[in-house]
């Protein structure tokens, strides 16, 4: 059973599921449950995930596969210090082509 989904199509309604028993309300009745609504809801839900999956992407959380994530805090304030000393704090500089490309493997939708 798809249980985020079922939460969300029964919204205020369905508090608890069992995988064998089913859904149910806060008094403890069954929850007849559609198809179709929970479907929709799954929709939703993985549209809402896709418009913020790239947050993840960026900061490599859960592990990112590709391995373009951004550094440290640390390592990014080392880059611009680097970058300042060296009068390179430009788009060509060390820093801002690190984060072009984070941004760039991994888009807002």
């Amino acid at each position: 059973m798809d249980h985020q989904a079922i939460y969300k199509a029964y919204e205020g309604i369905v508090v608890s599921i069992s995988d064998k028993l089913g859904a149910f309300d806060a008094s403890g009745n069954t929850v007849t449950l559609d198809q179709t609504k929970i479907d929709a809801a799954r929709k939703i839900l993985d549209e809402e995930a896709a418009k913020v999956k790239y947050k993840t992407d960026r900061v490599g959380r859960p592990v990112n596969p590709e391995g373009t994530v951004y550094a440290s805090i640390g390592d990014q304030l080392d880059m611009l210090y680097k970058d300042i000393v060296a009068g390179t704090l430009t788009t060509s500089g060390t820093w801002a082509t690190h984060i072009k490309a984070v941004k760039d493997a991994h888009p807002k939708p």
